[in-house]
C-alpha cells in the first residue's frame, strides 16, 4: 500500500497546517491527561498497593519476587511495578507512580493517530484520536496508576505491528514487533495474549478474498514472529523459577502456583469478586464511553455497508473488539477496565466515519445535550448541596472534603458557558473545552483537596504526631495507603494473615517495650479487646475510622471475636 501523504502536504481539519494541528493537539493531550502531575499521592483502591510494591523493590532489591511489607504479593506480575520503580530513579514518588499510565496513554494516541492516517487521512486519523482522547472510560483510567492503562498501551503497540503487517504490508519486523509485544503484555498481565486474537479475522479476511488485505507469504517468518511472543514471557519467567527452585523457600513455591494458575486460570474460570451478568459490558460500553457510544447509532449501519463491501481495515479492529468482549463476558468476574484495551481499536474503527458523523445535525444534538446535561447536573447538584445541605450530600460529606461541591459547582457553571457559546453547530469542539475544563479543574484544585483523605497522608500524619518523632508504631488492620504514607518507624504484621491473629501479634509485640511502642489500627479489629477510653481516636480515612492505643488499653487475656475479615475485593 503506498505511503500517507506527508504532513506538510495533508488536508489540515481546521488550521491552515495540519502540524500545526498536530503540535496543538498534542499539548492538549499532555496537559488533559498530565494536569496534577505531582499534586497527589497514590489513591485506592489500587494505586498504593503498586506503589507499596514498587518501593520495596528500589528499597530492599526484591523485584522478581514483589512483596506487599512482608508479605509476598502473588496478584500480579511485576512489570508495572518495574517501571514504578524505574520511574523513581529520574524523579520522585509523587510522578514517577503515575508516568507509566500517563507515557502508555500518549503512546496509544500516536498509535492510534499514526495507523488511521495511513489507513485513510489526517483528518480521519486526527478526529479519531481526538475522540478516543475525550472518552470518559479512557481519560479517567489513563489518569490513575493502575495495570491496566499500562496493558492498554503494550496491547495498542501489538495491535500496532499486527495491523501494519497485515493491512499495510508485508511487514515482517512490524509483526515481529506485534508478537513481541503482546508477551510484554502477558508479562504485564495474562489476557496480554489476547492482542493475538487479531489475527482471527485476519484469516477470516484471507479466506474470504477481502479488500485492503495484505497477503505476506513464509511460514517459518510466521513462525518465528509467533515465536517472539515468548521472549518476553520468558525472560520474567526463567529468572523467577530458576531462583524459586534454588532457594527452596516454600514462600515463592506457593508465588509460582498462584501467579501462574491462581492469577489466570482459576480468576478467570471460578472469580470471587465482581460478579455480573453476561451483558455488563453493553451497560459499560453505553455509559463509560461517552461521548464515543453516542456515535453507535449511526456508525453501525455505516460499518454494516462497509463490511459488505468486503472492506478488511474495518473488520479487523471490529472483529478483535467483539472477540475481546465475548472473551471477558464468558467469565463470571467482570470490571470495566477489562475491556479498556479496546478502546483504542474502537477510536480507529470510526475513524473513517467521523468526518461525516460530526456534520450530521443528529450527531450533533446528542454530543451538546450530554454535554449540557452533565454540567447541568453537576451546577445543580452542587448548588443544592451548599444551601440546602440534603441527606445525600451529608452522607458524601463523610468520605470526602466538604469543598468538593465548590469544585463541582465550579465545573458545572464553566460547562454551561461552553455549552452557550458553542451551541449545537460546535458541539464536539464543545466537549472537547469541557473535557479540559473537567480533568484540569479535578488534577489542578481537585487533587490536593481530596489527597489528604484519599491518600490517608492526614491520618498517618496525626498518627505520628501523636506518637511522637522516636516512637515505633504498629500497623494493625492497615491498607497499603497506611503502611505508603507512614512516617517514621513502623512495624506490621501481616496483610492477608486473619485478623485475630493479627491483633495477637500486634499485642505481644506492644508489650515487649510498652513506653516506645504504639498500635495503630482500624477499628473493627480491636473488638472489643481495647479499652477506648484509654485509647486515642486518629481520625477518619478513605471510610474507615482510625485509633490508636498502648500496652493499658489493652484487656488483659482477651481475644477478639467476630473480627470482619476484608472483602475479597479488598484485595484485588
Amino acid at each position: 500500500m503506498k505511503s500517507p501523504v506527508p504532513l506538510s502536504r495533508a488536508r489540515p481539519l481546521w488550521l491552515r497546517d495540519a502540524r500545526i494541528e498536530i503540535l496543538l493537539f498534542g499539548v492538549f493531550a499532555l496537559l488533559l491527561l498530565g494536569l496534577g502531575l505531582g499534586l497527589r499521592d497514590p489513591w485506592p483502591s489500587d494505586e498504593p498497593r503498586f506503589a507499596l510494591v514498587a518501593r520495596w523493590m528500589v528499597e530492599h532489591g526484591q523485584w522478581l519476587f514483589p512483596h506487599r511489607g512482608h508479605e509476598l504479593y502473588p496478584d500480579k506480575p511485576p512489570v508495572f511495578m518495574w517501571l514504578q520503580a524505574l520511574a523513581y530513579f529520574l524523579t520522585r514518588w509523587r510522578v514517577a507512580f503515575l508516568l507509566p499510565s500517563l507515557l502508555a496513554a500518549l503512546g496509544a494516541l500516536v498509535l492510534v493517530y499514526d495507523l488511521a492516517r495511513r489507513l485513510w487521512n489526517h483528518r480521519s486519523a486526527l478526529l479519531a484520536t481526538a475522540t478516543l482522547l475525550v472518552t470518559i472510560h479512557f481519560t479517567y483510567q489513563m489518569r490513575n496508576a493502575q495495570i491496566d492503562p499500562l496493558l492498554l498501551g503494550w496491547m495498542t503497540l501489538a495491535n500496532y505491528g499486527l495491523l501494519r503487517h497485515l493491512l499495510l504490508g508485508p511487514s515482517w519486523r512490524w509483526f515481529a514487533t506485534g508478537c513481541f509485544f503482546a508477551g510484554v503484555g502477558v508479562a504485564t498481565k495474562g489476557v496480554g495474549v489476547l492482542a493475538l486474537l487479531m489475527l482471527a479475522p485476519y484469516l477470516v479476511a484471507r479466506r474470504g478474498h477481502w479488500r485492503s488485505l495484505a497477503l505476506p507469504a513464509g511460514r517459518w517468518r510466521w513462525v518465528g514472529g509467533l515465536a517472539l511472543f515468548f521472549v518476553p514471557i520468558l525472560g520474567w519467567l526463567l529468572p523467577m523459577l530458576l531462583v524459586a527452585r534454588a532457594d527452596g523457600d516454600p514462600q515463592h513455591a506457593e508465588y509460582v502456583q498462584n501467579i501462574l494458575f491462581g492469577q489466570t486460570v482459576h480468576r478467570y474460570a471460578t472469580p470471587t469478586g465482581h460478579i455480573h451478568s453476561p451483558f455488563y459490558f453493553l451497560g459499560i460500553i453505553a455509559l463509560d464511553w461517552l461521548p464515543l457510544s453516542l456515535l453507535l447509532p449511526w456508525a453501525l449501519p455505516a460499518w454494516w455497508r462497509r463490511l459488505k463491501r468486503r472492506d478488511s481495515r474495518l473488520l479487523l479492529p471490529l472483529g478483535w473488539i467483539v472477540l475481546i468482549v465475548l472473551f471477558f463476558s464468558f467469565s463470571p468476574g467482570k470490571r470495566d477496565v477489562y475491556i479498556l484495551p479496546a478502546l483504542p481499536m474502537m477510536a480507529l474503527a470510526l475513524a473513517p466515519l467521523l468526518p461525516g458523523l460530526l456534520r450530521r445535525r443528529g450527531v450533533r444534538i446528542a454530543v451538546f445535550a450530554l454535554t449540557l446535561l452533565l454540567s447541568a447536573v453537576l451546577a445543580a447538584a452542587a448548588a443544592l448541596a451548599l444551601h440546602r445541605h440534603p441527606a445525600w450530600a451529608m452522607k458524601i460529606e463523610q468520605s470526602l472534603d466538604p469543598r468538593i461541591w465548590w469544585l463541582l459547582l465550579t465545573i458545572g457553571l464553566a460547562g454551561l458557558v461552553i455549552v452557550a457559546f458553542t451551541r449545537v453547530r460546535h458541539a464536539p469542539l464543545g466537549w472537547l473545552l469541557f473535557a479540559g475544563v473537567l480533568w484540569g479543574i479535578y488534577g489542578l484544585w481537585g487533587y490536593p483537596m481530596l489527597n489528604g483523605d484519599r491518600s490517608a497522608r492526614n491520618v498517618m500524619l496525626q498518627a505520628r504526631s501523636i506518637a511522637g518523632p522516636q516512637a515505633e508504631i504498629g500497623l494493625l488492620a492497615w491498607k497499603e495507603q497506611n503502611l505508603l504514607m507512614a512516617q517514621g518507624p513502623v512495624a506490621e504484621f501481616g496483610f492477608l494473615k486473619p485478623r485475630p491473629q493479627q491483633y495477637a501479634d500486634a499485642v505481644a509485640w506492644l508489650q515487649q517495650d510498652a513506653s516506645r511502642r504504639w498500635i495503630f489500627s482500624l477499628d473493627e479489629a480491636m473488638g472489643d479487646c481495647v479499652d477506648r477510653q484509654r485509647a486515642i481516636h486518629v481520625g477518619h480515612a478513605n471510610r474507615r475510622e482510625w485509633w490508636m492505643f498502648q500496652a493499658d488499653a489493652v484487656k488483659p487475656g482477651c481475644a477478639p471475636t467476630g473480627i470482619a475479615e476484608p472483602e475479597a475485593d479488598e484485595w484485588l
